[in-house]
């Protein structure tokens, strides 16, 4: 069975009634639930000095966790004005000297809007500003951190599958974060079965052709939608909203990929993590 890590972006609505006061606290708690990844967040910013980032990595090592970073949300690759798309290679810069002093190596983030101009020429000024990024990681000793675009739950942000396959074209290094919550909202509840999944695997694995497509990073989540695409987080209660988790961590197991997964749901997002963990190991259990 392929190695593959579940865990959580940020932590849940039970971690302080458990009596955790800080981030510090959250290797164990991820622990109590057997998961052993975690999307440590800086949506509003990097905060996270190179002490404490050191210090939280350590706890992590000790519980086998592997940590990835969520950048700043005021990222916009595909702004119109360029020194907002300067800011977004130094927001990536600081996203990176935060996930090294975890010991984490993955920086997620998003590529952007499309606002006034169309999605061709969005997408034209993201991949500039990719490469940008890419240079500027290269130039101060970030080589070895991977940068993830990940594909976006409203219709008019840049973040199809195909645009976030078109980012990752920019350089070897650069993995897809397949946000399937996002895919199904944007697409209006496409995520319905097996089929649609796996339409999806096999298109990251005709572009990357490389190990990237079995060890990419995933978001999961159920998500309202409009039709403007997502409009709020759920949980796995949730009955009305799709995607469910199933089809997809079956094709993970058949195909032996080994992606990270990461949970999103709205306050239950441990509890949702361990749910998915353990339908994947029950997959092995029953050959």
């Amino acid at each position: 069975m392929s190695e593959m890590r579940f865990g959580t972006a940020g932590v849940g609505e039970d971690f302080k009634a458990l009596g955790y006061k800080n981030s510090f606290g959250v290797p164990e708690y991820l622990s109590g639930y057997g998961l052993n990844a975690f999307e440590y967040q800086c949506g509003r910013g990097v905060r996270l000095s190179e002490e404490n980032g050191k210090k939280l990595g350590a706890l992590g090592a000790e519980k086998g966790i592997v940590f990835s970073l969520h950048a700043p949300y005021y990222i916009s690759m595909s702004s119109m004005e360029e020194d907002k798309r300067l800011g977004s290679v130094r927001y990536l810069l600081e996203s990176a000297a935060a996930v090294r002093a975890l010991g984490g190596r993955r920086v997620i983030f998003h590529s952007g809007s499309c606002g006034k101009q169309s999605r061709e020429e969005a997408l034209k000024k993201a991949l500039d500003t990719m490469r940008r990024a890419v240079e500027a990681m290269d130039e101060n000793g970030f080589s070895d951190i991977t940068l993830c675009p990940e594909v976006m739950g409203k219709i008019n942000q840049l973040g199809t599958v195909d645009e976030v396959l078109a980012l990752c074209g920019v350089d070897k290094r650069i993995v897809p974060c397949i946000d399937f919550g996002h895919l199904n909202a944007r697409t209006l509840g496409s995520l319905a079965g097996k089929e649609d999944f796996a339409a999806v695997l096999d298109r990251m694995g005709e572009v990357l052709a490389d190990e990237r497509a079995s060890r990419f990073h995933v978001h999961f989540s159920k998500i309202a939608y409009t039709q403007g695409g997502e409009k709020c987080h759920l949980t796995f209660e949730d009955t009305t909203y799709g995607p469910n988790f199933e089809p997809f961590l079956e094709l993970c197991y058949e195909r032996g990929l080994s992606p990270t997964v990461i949970c999103e749901s709205a306050g239950t997002q441990a509890e949702d993590a361990r749910r998915m963990m353990q339908y994947y190991h029950s997959l092995a259990k029953e050959e």
